[in-house]
Protein backbone atom coordinates (compact mmCIF):
# COMPACT_ATOMS: atom_id res chain seq x y z
CA UNK A 1 0.00 0.00 0.00
CA UNK A 2 1.64 2.61 -0.89
CA UNK A 3 2.18 6.40 1.46
CA UNK A 4 0.03 9.19 0.55
CA UNK A 5 3.30 11.08 0.14
CA UNK A 6 4.49 8.14 -2.37
CA UNK A 7 1.31 7.95 -4.58
CA UNK A 8 1.73 11.89 -5.09
CA UNK A 9 5.81 11.32 -5.86
CA UNK A 10 4.19 8.72 -8.68
CA UNK A 11 1.43 10.69 -10.00
CA UNK A 12 3.90 14.07 -10.15
CA UNK A 13 6.01 11.77 -12.43
CA UNK A 14 3.15 9.97 -14.69
CA UNK A 15 1.65 14.09 -15.10
CA UNK A 16 5.34 15.46 -15.96
CA UNK A 17 5.12 12.35 -18.60
CA UNK A 18 1.57 13.24 -20.20
CA UNK A 19 2.27 16.75 -20.68
CA UNK A 20 5.66 16.84 -22.14
CA UNK A 21 4.58 14.17 -24.68
CA UNK A 22 3.36 15.39 -27.78
CA UNK A 23 -0.62 15.72 -28.16
CA UNK A 24 -2.32 13.04 -29.71
CA UNK A 25 -2.94 13.35 -33.25
CA UNK A 26 -6.47 12.61 -33.61
CA UNK A 27 -8.96 14.67 -31.11
CA UNK A 28 -11.50 10.93 -31.49
CA UNK A 29 -10.84 7.42 -30.72
CA UNK A 30 -10.96 5.00 -33.66
CA UNK A 31 -13.97 3.31 -34.40
CA UNK A 32 -12.30 0.04 -33.75
CA UNK A 33 -10.66 1.54 -30.50
CA UNK A 34 -14.58 2.03 -29.47
CA UNK A 35 -16.02 -1.22 -30.43
CA UNK A 36 -13.19 -3.05 -28.81
CA UNK A 37 -13.58 -0.83 -25.26
CA UNK A 38 -17.30 -2.06 -25.35
CA UNK A 39 -16.97 -5.32 -26.15
CA UNK A 40 -14.22 -5.49 -22.86
CA UNK A 41 -16.58 -3.87 -20.34
CA UNK A 42 -17.20 -6.07 -17.51
CA UNK A 43 -20.55 -7.79 -18.62
CA UNK A 44 -21.56 -8.87 -14.57
CA UNK A 45 -19.78 -7.96 -11.06
CA UNK A 46 -16.55 -10.68 -10.24
CA UNK A 47 -16.96 -12.78 -7.77
CA UNK A 48 -13.12 -11.97 -6.47
CA UNK A 49 -12.17 -9.10 -8.30
CA UNK A 50 -9.77 -8.68 -11.14
CA UNK A 51 -7.61 -7.49 -9.11
CA UNK A 52 -4.95 -4.08 -8.76
CA UNK A 53 -2.80 -5.18 -11.66
CA UNK A 54 -5.31 -6.47 -13.97
CA UNK A 55 -7.58 -3.83 -13.56
CA UNK A 56 -5.01 -1.27 -14.09
CA UNK A 57 -4.30 -3.04 -17.57
CA UNK A 58 -7.71 -3.34 -18.41
CA UNK A 59 -8.00 0.66 -17.93
CA UNK A 60 -4.98 1.14 -20.06
CA UNK A 61 -5.39 -1.27 -22.53
CA UNK A 62 -8.99 -1.27 -22.80
CA UNK A 63 -10.58 1.83 -21.82
CA UNK A 64 -8.41 4.48 -22.44
CA UNK A 65 -7.79 3.63 -26.34
CA UNK A 66 -11.90 4.34 -26.54
CA UNK A 67 -11.67 7.70 -24.45
CA UNK A 68 -11.66 10.73 -26.37
CA UNK A 69 -8.58 13.04 -26.05
CA UNK A 70 -10.65 16.19 -25.32
CA UNK A 71 -8.23 17.25 -22.24
CA UNK A 72 -5.11 15.93 -24.18
CA UNK A 73 -5.78 17.36 -27.55
CA UNK A 74 -5.74 20.76 -28.69
CA UNK A 75 -8.32 19.58 -31.79
CA UNK A 76 -10.98 19.06 -29.81
CA UNK A 77 -13.73 21.76 -30.19
CA UNK A 78 -16.66 20.29 -28.31
CA UNK A 79 -19.07 21.10 -25.95
CA UNK A 80 -16.68 24.40 -24.73
CA UNK A 81 -14.40 21.54 -23.14
CA UNK A 82 -10.96 23.25 -22.14
CA UNK A 83 -8.16 20.91 -21.06
CA UNK A 84 -6.54 20.89 -17.63
CA UNK A 85 -3.16 22.83 -17.26
CA UNK A 86 -0.20 20.48 -15.82
CA UNK A 87 -0.40 22.59 -12.32
CA UNK A 88 -4.00 22.02 -12.54
CA UNK A 89 -3.61 17.86 -13.35
CA UNK A 90 -1.36 17.65 -10.37
CA UNK A 91 -3.16 19.23 -7.69
CA UNK A 92 -6.34 17.10 -9.06
CA UNK A 93 -4.15 13.78 -8.36
CA UNK A 94 -3.77 15.69 -4.86
CA UNK A 95 -7.79 15.61 -4.16
CA UNK A 96 -7.89 12.04 -4.79
CA UNK A 97 -5.24 10.88 -2.96
CA UNK A 98 -6.57 13.31 0.48
CA UNK A 99 -10.07 12.69 -0.35
CA UNK A 100 -11.20 15.76 1.56
CA UNK A 101 -15.23 16.56 1.84
CA UNK A 102 -14.74 20.78 1.59
CA UNK A 103 -18.44 21.77 3.36
CA UNK A 104 -17.27 22.81 6.75
CA UNK A 105 -14.71 25.65 7.73
CA UNK A 106 -13.11 23.97 10.82
CA UNK A 107 -9.79 26.19 10.71
CA UNK A 108 -8.72 23.89 13.65
CA UNK A 109 -8.49 20.73 11.73
CA UNK A 110 -7.68 21.85 8.10
CA UNK A 111 -6.94 24.83 5.68
CA UNK A 112 -9.04 23.52 2.70
CA UNK A 113 -11.66 25.95 3.20
CA UNK A 114 -9.33 28.65 3.29
CA UNK A 115 -7.56 27.57 0.30
CA UNK A 116 -11.27 27.37 -1.27
CA UNK A 117 -11.49 31.22 -0.03
CA UNK A 118 -8.32 32.41 -1.23
CA UNK A 119 -8.97 30.69 -4.81
CA UNK A 120 -12.14 32.50 -5.40
CA UNK A 121 -10.06 35.57 -4.09
CA UNK A 122 -7.31 35.42 -6.57
CA UNK A 123 -10.15 34.12 -9.44
CA UNK A 124 -11.84 37.06 -8.80
CA UNK A 125 -8.27 39.36 -9.20
CA UNK A 126 -7.99 37.72 -12.66
CA UNK A 127 -11.31 38.42 -13.66
CA UNK A 128 -11.03 42.47 -12.46
CA UNK A 129 -13.33 41.89 -9.60
CA UNK A 130 -12.90 43.09 -6.25
CA UNK A 131 -12.72 40.32 -4.00
CA UNK A 132 -13.88 42.63 -1.36
CA UNK A 133 -17.58 43.58 -3.18
CA UNK A 134 -18.47 39.64 -3.31
CA UNK A 135 -18.45 38.43 -0.11
CA UNK A 136 -20.94 35.45 -1.62
CA UNK A 137 -18.33 32.80 -3.69
CA UNK A 138 -18.24 28.94 -3.52
CA UNK A 139 -17.12 26.67 -6.02
CA UNK A 140 -19.45 24.23 -7.48
CA UNK A 141 -20.13 21.56 -10.12
CA UNK A 142 -20.41 23.87 -12.72
CA UNK A 143 -22.67 26.67 -14.96
CA UNK A 144 -25.93 24.81 -14.19
CA UNK A 145 -25.48 24.48 -10.85
CA UNK A 146 -24.05 28.04 -10.35
CA UNK A 147 -26.94 29.04 -12.45
CA UNK A 148 -29.29 27.74 -10.13
CA UNK A 149 -27.63 29.55 -7.24
CA UNK A 150 -28.28 32.93 -9.05
CA UNK A 151 -31.78 32.47 -9.46
CA UNK A 152 -32.69 30.64 -6.22
CA UNK A 153 -30.55 34.15 -5.05
CA UNK A 154 -32.34 36.25 -7.09
CA UNK A 155 -35.87 34.59 -5.96
CA UNK A 156 -35.17 35.20 -2.50
CA UNK A 157 -34.27 39.02 -3.23
CA UNK A 158 -36.98 39.90 -5.40
CA UNK A 159 -39.76 38.66 -3.01
CA UNK A 160 -37.94 40.24 -0.09
CA UNK A 161 -38.26 43.48 -2.53
CA UNK A 162 -41.90 43.05 -3.12
CA UNK A 163 -42.63 42.80 0.43
CA UNK A 164 -40.42 45.46 1.71
CA UNK A 165 -43.14 47.43 -0.60
CA UNK A 166 -46.09 46.16 1.69
CA UNK A 167 -43.74 46.88 5.18
CA UNK A 168 -44.39 43.44 5.94
CA UNK A 169 -40.62 42.52 6.76
CA UNK A 170 -38.74 40.36 5.20
CA UNK A 171 -40.23 37.18 3.35
CA UNK A 172 -38.35 34.47 2.98
CA UNK A 173 -38.35 31.87 0.27
CA UNK A 174 -36.22 29.53 2.05
CA UNK A 175 -37.93 29.73 4.89
CA UNK A 176 -41.61 29.99 3.98
CA UNK A 177 -41.98 28.62 0.20
CA UNK A 178 -42.87 30.49 -2.59
CA UNK A 179 -46.27 30.05 -3.24
CA UNK A 180 -46.81 31.44 0.59
CA UNK A 181 -43.72 34.15 0.24
CA UNK A 182 -45.42 35.09 -3.31
CA UNK A 183 -48.75 35.54 -1.54
CA UNK A 184 -47.45 37.78 1.59
CA UNK A 185 -45.33 39.72 -1.40
CA UNK A 186 -48.33 39.95 -3.40
CA UNK A 187 -46.42 38.93 -6.38
CA UNK A 188 -48.87 36.93 -8.94
CA UNK A 189 -45.98 36.06 -11.38
CA UNK A 190 -42.10 35.89 -11.31
CA UNK A 191 -40.48 36.16 -14.51
CA UNK A 192 -36.80 35.37 -15.91
CA UNK A 193 -35.86 38.22 -18.76
CA UNK A 194 -33.25 37.24 -20.70
CA UNK A 195 -31.69 36.84 -24.32
CA UNK A 196 -31.19 33.39 -26.35
CA UNK A 197 -30.87 31.43 -22.85
CA UNK A 198 -28.53 28.54 -22.42
CA UNK A 199 -30.47 25.34 -21.65
CA UNK A 200 -29.07 25.25 -18.06
CA UNK A 201 -31.01 28.61 -16.97
CA UNK A 202 -34.18 27.06 -18.62
CA UNK A 203 -33.47 24.25 -16.39
CA UNK A 204 -32.62 26.08 -13.22
CA UNK A 205 -36.10 28.04 -13.83
CA UNK A 206 -37.81 24.60 -13.48
CA UNK A 207 -36.07 23.04 -10.44
CA UNK A 208 -36.47 26.33 -8.30
CA UNK A 209 -40.31 25.88 -9.21
CA UNK A 210 -40.61 28.95 -11.28
CA UNK A 211 -41.42 27.02 -14.34
CA UNK A 212 -39.64 26.84 -17.83
CA UNK A 213 -42.14 29.22 -19.12
CA UNK A 214 -41.23 31.82 -16.64
CA UNK A 215 -37.87 32.13 -18.65
CA UNK A 216 -38.87 35.23 -21.55
CA UNK A 217 -36.66 35.56 -24.01
CA UNK A 218 -37.01 39.46 -24.97
CA UNK A 219 -34.22 39.41 -27.45
CA UNK A 220 -34.12 41.82 -30.66
CA UNK A 221 -36.11 40.21 -34.23
CA UNK A 222 -32.41 41.09 -36.24
CA UNK A 223 -30.00 40.12 -33.35
CA UNK A 224 -31.62 37.79 -30.70
CA UNK A 225 -28.30 37.86 -28.76
CA UNK A 226 -29.31 41.96 -27.46
CA UNK A 227 -31.88 42.79 -24.93
CA UNK A 228 -35.08 44.81 -26.85
CA UNK A 229 -35.16 47.50 -24.18
CA UNK A 230 -38.14 48.67 -23.95
CA UNK A 231 -40.10 45.56 -24.23
CA UNK A 232 -37.95 44.76 -21.30
CA UNK A 233 -38.74 47.93 -19.72
CA UNK A 234 -42.53 47.35 -20.17
CA UNK A 235 -42.16 43.29 -18.63
CA UNK A 236 -40.33 44.89 -15.56
CA UNK A 237 -43.56 47.61 -15.06
CA UNK A 238 -45.99 45.13 -15.07
CA UNK A 239 -48.13 45.21 -12.09
CA UNK A 240 -47.62 41.95 -9.88
CA UNK A 241 -44.69 40.77 -11.43
CA UNK A 242 -41.18 40.13 -9.63
CA UNK A 243 -38.39 39.82 -12.39
CA UNK A 244 -35.06 38.43 -12.53
CA UNK A 245 -32.99 39.62 -15.33
CA UNK A 246 -30.41 37.46 -17.00
CA UNK A 247 -27.23 38.70 -18.95
CA UNK A 248 -25.77 35.98 -21.51
CA UNK A 249 -22.05 36.79 -21.44
CA UNK A 250 -21.04 34.97 -24.52
CA UNK A 251 -24.48 32.92 -25.94
CA UNK A 252 -23.35 29.26 -26.35
CA UNK A 253 -24.25 29.15 -30.26
CA UNK A 254 -22.94 31.99 -31.56
CA UNK A 255 -20.56 33.38 -29.34
CA UNK A 256 -22.02 36.92 -28.99
CA UNK A 257 -22.25 38.99 -25.93
CA UNK A 258 -25.78 40.45 -24.89
CA UNK A 259 -24.47 43.75 -23.99
CA UNK A 260 -21.54 45.49 -26.08
CA UNK A 261 -20.05 48.30 -23.82
CA UNK A 262 -20.42 49.40 -20.52
CA UNK A 263 -23.49 51.83 -20.83
CA UNK A 264 -25.75 48.94 -21.65
CA UNK A 265 -25.35 47.23 -18.50
CA UNK A 266 -25.25 50.59 -16.69
CA UNK A 267 -28.97 50.79 -18.35
CA UNK A 268 -30.10 47.81 -17.05
CA UNK A 269 -28.49 48.47 -13.76
CA UNK A 270 -31.16 51.17 -13.70
CA UNK A 271 -33.89 49.29 -14.50
CA UNK A 272 -33.27 46.85 -12.19
CA UNK A 273 -33.33 49.37 -9.29
CA UNK A 274 -36.30 50.91 -10.46
CA UNK A 275 -38.38 47.74 -10.55
CA UNK A 276 -36.70 46.02 -7.77
CA UNK A 277 -35.25 43.16 -10.00
CA UNK A 278 -32.29 41.28 -9.62
CA UNK A 279 -29.23 40.68 -12.32
CA UNK A 280 -27.76 37.42 -13.18
CA UNK A 281 -24.92 36.99 -15.51
CA UNK A 282 -24.23 33.95 -17.18
CA UNK A 283 -20.69 34.05 -17.76
CA UNK A 284 -19.67 30.20 -18.39
CA UNK A 285 -17.52 31.67 -21.23
CA UNK A 286 -17.30 35.16 -21.82
CA UNK A 287 -16.71 36.12 -18.57
CA UNK A 288 -12.99 35.22 -19.09
CA UNK A 289 -12.78 37.99 -21.56
CA UNK A 290 -12.61 40.17 -18.54
CA UNK A 291 -8.96 39.12 -18.51
CA UNK A 292 -8.04 40.58 -22.06
CA UNK A 293 -6.32 44.08 -22.05
CA UNK A 294 -5.10 44.63 -25.96
CA UNK A 295 -6.92 46.99 -28.30
CA UNK A 296 -6.68 43.61 -30.51
CA UNK A 297 -9.50 42.56 -28.22
CA UNK A 298 -11.13 45.87 -27.51
CA UNK A 299 -14.69 44.50 -29.29
CA UNK A 300 -14.53 41.92 -26.15
CA UNK A 301 -13.09 43.88 -23.69
CA UNK A 302 -16.34 46.36 -23.99
CA UNK A 303 -18.64 43.61 -24.00
CA UNK A 304 -17.53 42.69 -20.50
CA UNK A 305 -17.23 46.26 -19.19
CA UNK A 306 -19.76 46.49 -16.77
CA UNK A 307 -20.12 43.21 -15.68
CA UNK A 308 -19.55 43.80 -12.16
CA UNK A 309 -23.00 46.12 -11.72
CA UNK A 310 -24.70 42.49 -11.50
CA UNK A 311 -25.74 40.59 -8.62
CA UNK A 312 -24.87 37.34 -9.40
CA UNK A 313 -21.83 35.69 -11.45
CA UNK A 314 -21.21 32.31 -12.94
CA UNK A 315 -18.52 31.12 -14.66
CA UNK A 316 -17.12 27.35 -15.47
CA UNK A 317 -14.17 26.78 -14.38
CA UNK A 318 -13.70 23.28 -16.56
CA UNK A 319 -13.76 25.44 -19.38
CA UNK A 320 -11.25 28.83 -20.00
CA UNK A 321 -9.98 28.19 -16.79
CA UNK A 322 -8.82 25.42 -18.05
CA UNK A 323 -8.25 23.07 -14.89
CA UNK A 324 -10.73 19.52 -14.50
CA UNK A 325 -13.66 18.47 -14.41
CA UNK A 326 -15.62 19.51 -12.53
CA UNK A 327 -15.53 23.20 -11.69
CA UNK A 328 -17.45 25.76 -12.10
CA UNK A 329 -17.62 28.92 -9.49
CA UNK A 330 -20.41 31.66 -8.46
CA UNK A 331 -20.13 35.31 -7.53
CA UNK A 332 -23.11 37.44 -5.60
CA UNK A 333 -22.57 41.02 -3.87
CA UNK A 334 -25.29 39.76 -1.03
CA UNK A 335 -23.80 38.25 1.96
CA UNK A 336 -27.27 38.05 3.88
CA UNK A 337 -28.69 36.33 1.20
CA UNK A 338 -27.14 32.49 1.01
CA UNK A 339 -27.85 32.01 4.10
CA UNK A 340 -31.68 32.52 3.81
CA UNK A 341 -31.75 30.32 1.17
CA UNK A 342 -29.31 27.65 1.51
CA UNK A 343 -28.35 27.28 5.60
CA UNK A 344 -28.62 23.87 6.70
CA UNK A 345 -30.71 24.10 10.23
CA UNK A 346 -30.91 21.99 13.00
CA UNK A 347 -27.57 19.72 12.74
CA UNK A 348 -25.31 20.15 15.09
CA UNK A 349 -22.34 17.77 13.87
CA UNK A 350 -21.98 20.36 11.16
CA UNK A 351 -21.16 23.08 13.04
CA UNK A 352 -18.27 24.82 11.88
CA UNK A 353 -16.94 25.80 15.99
CA UNK A 354 -14.40 28.72 17.15
CA UNK A 355 -12.97 30.20 13.75
CA UNK A 356 -11.41 33.60 13.80
CA UNK A 357 -12.09 34.65 10.85
CA UNK A 358 -15.54 35.20 8.53
CA UNK A 359 -15.11 32.17 6.46
CA UNK A 360 -18.81 30.89 5.59
CA UNK A 361 -18.87 27.24 5.14
CA UNK A 362 -20.01 26.09 1.47
CA UNK A 363 -22.55 24.12 2.84
CA UNK A 364 -24.44 26.96 4.06
CA UNK A 365 -24.12 29.02 0.72
CA UNK A 366 -24.66 26.26 -1.39
CA UNK A 367 -26.08 23.44 -2.75
CA UNK A 368 -23.99 20.40 -1.56
CA UNK A 369 -23.10 18.82 1.65
CA UNK A 370 -20.76 16.69 0.31
CA UNK A 371 -18.10 18.29 -2.08
CA UNK A 372 -14.93 17.28 -3.33
CA UNK A 373 -11.51 19.79 -3.22
CA UNK A 374 -12.03 21.40 -6.28
CA UNK A 375 -10.48 24.73 -4.97
CA UNK A 376 -6.71 23.14 -5.02
CA UNK A 377 -6.64 22.75 -9.12
CA UNK A 378 -8.11 26.06 -9.08
CA UNK A 379 -5.76 27.49 -6.79
CA UNK A 380 -2.91 25.47 -8.12
CA UNK A 381 -2.75 26.65 -11.84
CA UNK A 382 -3.65 30.59 -11.25
CA UNK A 383 -0.47 30.35 -8.65
CA UNK A 384 1.65 28.22 -11.44
CA UNK A 385 0.77 30.93 -14.49
CA UNK A 386 -0.39 33.87 -13.30
CA UNK A 387 -2.58 37.01 -15.12
CA UNK A 388 -0.23 36.98 -17.76
CA UNK A 389 0.24 33.24 -18.09
CA UNK A 390 -3.72 33.24 -18.46
CA UNK A 391 -3.94 35.67 -21.00
CA UNK A 392 -1.34 34.36 -22.95
CA UNK A 393 -3.40 30.81 -23.09
CA UNK A 394 -6.74 32.95 -23.99
CA UNK A 395 -4.83 35.01 -26.74
CA UNK A 396 -3.99 32.01 -28.24
CA UNK A 397 -7.45 30.19 -28.26
CA UNK A 398 -8.73 33.64 -29.35
CA UNK A 399 -6.01 34.12 -32.19
CA UNK A 400 -6.79 30.44 -33.13
CA UNK A 401 -10.79 31.57 -33.14
CA UNK A 402 -10.05 34.48 -35.67
CA UNK A 403 -7.99 32.48 -38.15
CA UNK A 404 -10.37 29.93 -38.70
CA UNK A 405 -12.91 32.44 -39.18
CA UNK A 406 -10.99 34.69 -41.29
CA UNK A 407 -10.56 31.34 -43.49
CA UNK A 408 -14.50 30.70 -43.67
CA UNK A 409 -14.32 34.26 -44.29
CA UNK A 410 -12.71 34.18 -47.62
CA UNK A 411 -14.04 30.40 -48.46
CA UNK A 412 -16.03 29.25 -51.41
CA UNK A 413 -17.37 26.40 -49.88
CA UNK A 414 -18.42 27.41 -46.37
CA UNK A 415 -20.32 31.03 -44.65
CA UNK A 416 -19.52 32.20 -41.51
CA UNK A 417 -22.45 32.20 -39.20
CA UNK A 418 -24.47 34.50 -37.63
CA UNK A 419 -23.66 36.77 -40.93
CA UNK A 420 -21.91 40.44 -40.03
CA UNK A 421 -22.21 43.18 -41.16
CA UNK A 422 -18.86 45.34 -42.05
CA UNK A 423 -15.37 45.00 -43.28
CA UNK A 424 -13.63 41.74 -42.29
CA UNK A 425 -11.76 43.59 -39.60
CA UNK A 426 -15.06 44.57 -38.30
CA UNK A 427 -16.11 40.61 -38.76
CA UNK A 428 -13.42 39.06 -36.81
CA UNK A 429 -13.60 41.55 -34.17
CA UNK A 430 -16.37 40.10 -33.19
CA UNK A 431 -14.80 36.39 -32.69
CA UNK A 432 -14.35 35.52 -29.65
CA UNK A 433 -13.47 31.42 -29.02
CA UNK A 434 -16.90 30.13 -30.29
CA UNK A 435 -16.88 29.80 -34.75
CA UNK A 436 -20.12 28.98 -35.96
CA UNK A 437 -20.35 27.84 -39.76
CA UNK A 438 -22.04 25.82 -42.09
CA UNK A 439 -21.51 24.66 -45.48
CA UNK A 440 -23.11 26.37 -49.05
CA UNK A 441 -23.80 23.20 -50.52
CA UNK A 442 -27.44 22.35 -48.59
CA UNK A 443 -26.72 18.32 -49.11
CA UNK A 444 -23.18 18.33 -47.45
CA UNK A 445 -24.55 21.28 -45.20
CA UNK A 446 -26.85 18.01 -43.92
CA UNK A 447 -23.81 15.89 -43.25
CA UNK A 448 -20.88 18.60 -42.35
CA UNK A 449 -20.24 17.93 -38.68
CA UNK A 450 -20.34 13.80 -38.79
CA UNK A 451 -18.07 13.83 -41.54
CA UNK A 452 -15.25 16.14 -39.85
CA UNK A 453 -15.91 14.02 -36.44
CA UNK A 454 -15.66 11.33 -39.07
CA UNK A 455 -11.88 12.34 -39.87
CA UNK A 456 -11.28 11.49 -36.06
CA UNK A 457 -8.50 14.29 -36.68
CA UNK A 458 -10.71 17.28 -35.05
CA UNK A 459 -13.82 16.96 -33.06
CA UNK A 460 -16.92 19.81 -33.72
CA UNK A 461 -20.47 19.85 -32.44
CA UNK A 462 -23.16 19.81 -34.28
CA UNK A 463 -26.01 22.48 -34.24
CA UNK A 464 -28.58 24.46 -35.59
CA UNK A 465 -29.03 28.48 -36.52
CA UNK A 466 -32.22 29.53 -38.20
CA UNK A 467 -33.89 26.56 -38.89
CA UNK A 468 -30.93 24.77 -40.48
CA UNK A 469 -27.88 22.66 -39.31
CA UNK A 470 -24.91 24.29 -38.91
CA UNK A 471 -21.53 23.27 -37.09
CA UNK A 472 -19.59 24.97 -34.15
CA UNK A 473 -16.05 25.10 -33.08
CA UNK A 474 -15.39 26.00 -29.53
CA UNK A 475 -11.41 26.74 -29.00
CA UNK A 476 -10.91 26.49 -25.12
CA UNK A 477 -7.72 24.50 -24.51
CA UNK A 478 -4.58 25.76 -23.29
CA UNK A 479 -2.70 24.25 -25.35
CA UNK A 480 -4.03 25.92 -28.67
CA UNK A 481 -1.85 27.24 -31.27
CA UNK A 482 -2.23 28.69 -34.37
CA UNK A 483 0.42 27.75 -35.97
CA UNK A 484 0.14 24.37 -35.93
CA UNK A 485 -3.95 23.52 -35.09
CA UNK A 486 -5.37 26.01 -37.57
CA UNK A 487 -3.51 24.02 -41.09
CA UNK A 488 -5.17 21.03 -39.41
CA UNK A 489 -8.63 22.65 -39.29
CA UNK A 490 -8.31 23.75 -43.18
CA UNK A 491 -6.89 20.54 -44.25
CA UNK A 492 -9.65 18.31 -42.51
CA UNK A 493 -12.57 20.73 -44.30
CA UNK A 494 -10.83 20.83 -47.09
CA UNK A 495 -10.70 16.71 -47.45
CA UNK A 496 -14.47 17.11 -46.74
CA UNK A 497 -15.40 18.86 -49.47
CA UNK A 498 -13.21 17.09 -51.84
CA UNK A 499 -15.04 13.70 -50.89
CA UNK A 500 -18.11 15.21 -51.20
CA UNK A 501 -17.33 16.82 -54.37
CA UNK A 502 -15.96 13.66 -55.71
CA UNK A 503 -18.95 11.26 -54.78
CA UNK A 504 -21.66 13.94 -55.38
Amino acid sequence: MYAQTDLIAKLSAKIATIHTSPPPENALPSEDALSNARSKLQRHLPSSGLGLEETVRHLRQDIIPGLNASSRSSNYYGFVTGGSTPAASLAENIVTAYDQNCAVHLPNEAVTINVEDRALTLLAELLKLDPTQWPHRIFTTGATSSNILGIACGREYIIAEASALRSEGITSVGEMGILESMRRAGVDRIQVLTTAPHSSLVKAAGILGLGRASVVDVGLQDKPHKFDVPKLKKLLEAPGTASIVAVSACEVNSGLFATSNLTEMEELRKLADMYGAWIHVDGAMGLMGRILDSPTYQTIIDSCAGLELADSLTGDGHKLLNVPYDCGFFFSRHREIPARVFQNPNAAYLSAGPGGDEIMSPLNIGLENSRRFRALPVYASLTAYGKDGYRDMLERQVELSRGFAEYLYGSEDFELLPKFEGKKEEVLANIFMIVMFRAKDEGLNKEVTNRIKATRKIYASGTAFEGKPACRLAVSNWMADVQRDLPTIKEVLGRVVAEWKENN
